[in-house]
């Protein structure tokens, strides 16, 4: 059976999450990540909006950083937002389907796989929390001064709770402090 044009056309626009590997450094449960992401989308309302997820290696995320913040260094998460005048805590209000974009997320895998293994951390759940964190730059937040900082620590918080009420884990940000870095 053959789509007919509008299921094919429907399916082309609804896409939701797109989780790309691009990275061969660390096995990764795709399927288990994609839950996790959607589980986040669902906490913070924004179903309704596509995002990026991509994988890359420590090469790849430190040639981006060094591009794009002049950081010549890997690091564990870089978002690249749709709307880069969003207020914290408010949603885009798109006028079209082709707006319903929050942007993109590009996760250092191999950097918070590193990360992980100094701390003893469980890799899934460290990169859940590195989503989150990306998440939140997509809808706004920033940590460049305390009180950025201290207002984006308290939104990840609780999206955390949430998540970890929802699920069962035990999650719990992984910012301690006011940084420029990340």
């Amino acid at each position: 059976m053959t789509k007919q044009p509008s299921s094919l056309l429907a399916s082309t626009f609804n896409m939701g999450v797109i989780l790309r590997n691009l990275q061969k450094v660390v096995p990764l449960r795709r399927a288990r990540l994609r839950k996790d992401v959607d589980t986040l989308r669902h906490i913070l309302g924004i179903q309704k909006f596509d995002l990026g997820v991509i994988c890359v290696d420590n090469q790849r995320i430190q040639q981006i950083n060094s591009i794009y913040r002049k950081k010549n260094l890997p690091t564990d998460v870089l978002s690249f937002p749709f709307y880069e005048d969003l207020r914290p805590g408010k949603l885009p209000c798109p006028l079209h389907r082709d707006e319903l974009n929050l942007g993109d997320i590009f996760l250092g895998v191999e950097f918070v796989m590193n990360q992980c293994r100094e701390e003893s951390l469980d890799l899934h759940g460290a990169l859940t929390v590195v989503t989150a964190h990306g998440i939140c730059h997509l809808l706004g937040y920033r940590h460049e001064t305390e009180e950025e900082w201290t207002e984006m620590l308290q939104r990840e918080s609780y999206i955390l709770s949430e998540y970890n009420r929802l699920t069962g884990r035990h999650l719990e940000p992984l910012m301690k402090r006011c940084s420029q870095d990340r």
